[in-house]
C-alpha cells in the first residue's frame, strides 16, 4: 500500500518517471542516521536523502533519493493523534517526498513552510480520496 501511495504522490507532483527508495526502520537506526548526517542525536520520524544535490546530482536525473521512516516514532505519533499507523506512515512518506522535490519547512522561512503545508494538505486529501491512507 505504501508503494501505491508513493506512485500517486509522485504522479501528483508531476514526477511520473522518478524513482526513490523507501526504508522503514526502527528508532535505533533512524537515530544513528539523524546523528551521523544531521548532527541531531535523537530519533525522528522521517529523513530524506536527496540524490539531486551535490557534485553528482545530475548523473541520474530521475533518481530522487531515499525516504527513511521510523515505524516506532510513526506508531507513537499515530497513537497520540488518534489515527492509524498506516495513515501516519503515508503522511510521513508524503512529507519525505516533498523534501526530495524541493519543498522545505526548516530553512526557508514561514512562506515556504506554508507552501509545503498547503501541498501536504492537497495531496493527502487526494490520497484519502483514492483510499491510500
Amino acid at each position: 500500500m505504501l508503494r501505491a501511495a508513493a506512485v500517486k504522490i509522485l504522479n501528483d507532483l508531476g514526477c511520473t518517471s522518478s524513482e526513490l527508495s523507501i526504508s522503514i526502520v526502527g528508532d535505533r537506526t533512524i537515530r544513528v542516521l539523524n546523528r551521523d548526517y544531521l548532527q541531531k542525536d535523537r530519533p525522528t520520524n522521517v529523513i530524506s536523502f536527496s540524490m539531486q544535490e551535490g557534485e553528482y546530482g545530475s548523473i541520474a536525473p530521475d533518481l530522487l533519493g531515499d525516504v527513511v521512516i521510523s515505524a516506532d516514532t510513526a506508531a507513537r505519533e499515530a497513537e497520540d493523534a488518534g489515527i492509524t499507523a498506516h495513515e501516519r506512515l503515508v503522511f510521513l512518506l508524503l512529507h519525505g517526498i516533498l523534501h526530495l522535490t524541493g519543498y522545505d519547512h526548516e530553512r526557508s522561512g514561514d512562506a515556504e513552510a506554508s507552501r509545503m503545508e498547503a501541498k501536504e494538505t492537497e495531496i493527502f486529501a487526494d490520497l484519502r480520496l483514492y483510499g491510500l491512507t
